[in-house]
């Protein structure tokens, strides 16, 4: 076992990567497996297979039924999930630290799903509902919107969810090829964190995980295109407004000057931004962002808003004159400052709790390779400063064409 910075890791012989961090104050502990397969990971054909497998690792194992997983949970008292994202999937659960045994063989249990047949279609019904779902929501439209057209051609392309067609056409030996393929312990990685002896939390890795069959990681991602410039409108009249959203290129989730980028998009369009008392404050429109969508090997900055489609001029030019003075002006001491407290607040709290420090584990593992404690986090935060932010700028600028993707009922821009 190697120790780090707070962490205790493990390698079964098997390949299954066990990480911890003890947290002797507190008196639970959380658990989770983490699938390094997501959406990006998967063929055009078998688009939405990730988070269709997801679905299905809760629908019965060859000792429990779907009924029993949930019974089991419940009796367990357990705060537990799963998602899938572009790049990963992820499956825990959050208990007493007496529990924590009985928690990790429940959802280990899940790992090794049956994918029973009287389940798949039934399931199937349920993803493709939730497909149509999605397409009445207008913030999901233009996520998968911009993904569709930034990343045209790559597997980034196609939703987390994958389409009618591509989940209707799927059939069950399909999935379990996939699933023999992605899910063995050399593609998963066991995350706890919590009141838990690290030699405790190993043991019972080995108990539980030690007969799992190996393999190969998943293979080599692709690395996406660069963004393009240019312009992208999907008319419809499904949604009475209109969204505005424009896009450049910005770090990724490797990048040291990330946290650069997420202050500076919490100062244009966060909480008391810019965009709030320059835009929503003024009525231009009701709901304006800027954000950062990261990836392993690339990232975007997306500035945008919803409003009336007459409204759409007003809205462009609001959110360019104040993306024009930060690109001129930068930002000052007193935005970074509130930004960072609220940043350090939030991090000092979520310490105090198993269940956030899972979560910021497994985005640290997947992406970065290892984990982060909360001091290293708070520190990274600590080093952004006006200057630094200027410096991302520089390397990231935010002015310019970029790439313009609109969604709603008028046909704007005119391309």
């Amino acid at each position: 076992m190697s120790k780090t910075a707070g962490f205790e890791e493990h390698r079964l012989e098997n390949g299954l990567r066990v990480v911890i961090e003890p947290m002797p104050h507190v008196r639970s502990a959380s658990a989770g497996f983490l699938v390094k397969t997501g959406a990006r990971d998967e063929t055009p054909a078998l688009a939405g297979i990730s988070h269709f497998l997801e679905h299905m690792c809760f629908k019965g194992t060859q000792k429990r039924d779907w009924r029993q997983i949930t019974i089991d949970f419940d009796n367990l008292g357990s705060t537990y999930n799963a998602y899938t994202s572009k790049e990963r999937t992820f499956y825990f659960g959050w208990v007493r630290t007496e529990d924590l045994e009985k928690q990790v063989e429940l959802l280990a249990d899940m790992m090794r799903s049956s994918i029973p047949a009287d389940e798949f279609d039934t399931e199937k019904k349920v993803i493709l509902e939730e497909i149509a779902g999605s397409n009445d929501q207008l913030d999901r439209t233009v996520y998968d919107f911009i993904h569709e057209k930034v990343y045209s051609g790559h597997a980034l392309a196609w939703p987390v969810l994958g389409t009618q067609e591509s989940v209707g056409a799927l059939k069950q030996e399909q999935m379990r090829g996939y699933f023999d393929e992605r899910y063995h312990a050399g593609n998963m990685i066991l995350i706890i964190a919590g009141a838990v002896d690290p030699a405790d939390a190993v043991a019972i890795a080995e108990r539980i995980c030690g007969s799992w069959k190996g393999g190969r990681p998943r293979p080599d991602r692709i690395a996406p295109p660069k963004l393009p410039e240019g312009a992208a409108l999907r008319q419809t009249d499904r949604f009475q407004q209109q969204v505005l959203a424009y896009l450049h290129p910005s770090s990724s989730g490797k990048d040291p000057d990330r946290e650069d980028a997420n202050v500076m998009a919490s100062i244009l369009g966060g909480h008391n931004s810019r965009f709030f008392w320059n835009i929503v404050q003024k009525g231009v429109a009701p709901y304006v962002w800027s954000g950062r969508l990261d990836y392993c090997d690339q990232g975007m900055m997306l500035l945008g808003g919803f409003c009336e489609p007459e409204k759409l001029e007003s809205l462009q030019e609001a959110i360019l004159r104040e993306v024009g003075k930060v690109s001129e002006s930068g930002v000052t001491d007193e935005e970074v400052s509130r930004v960072k407290n609220r940043v350090r607040t939030a991090l000092a709290t979520e310490a105090e709790s198993p269940y956030h420090r899972l979560m910021q584990m497994v985005q640290d593992v997947d992406v970065l390779g290892r984990p982060r404690s909360v001091s290293e986090r708070i520190a990274a935060i600590d080093a952004v400063t006006p200057s630094s932010i200027q410096a991302h700028l520089e390397r990231w600028p935010v002015g310019g064409k970029g790439y313009l993707a609109s969604v709603g009922p008028r046909e704007w821009p005119e391309l």
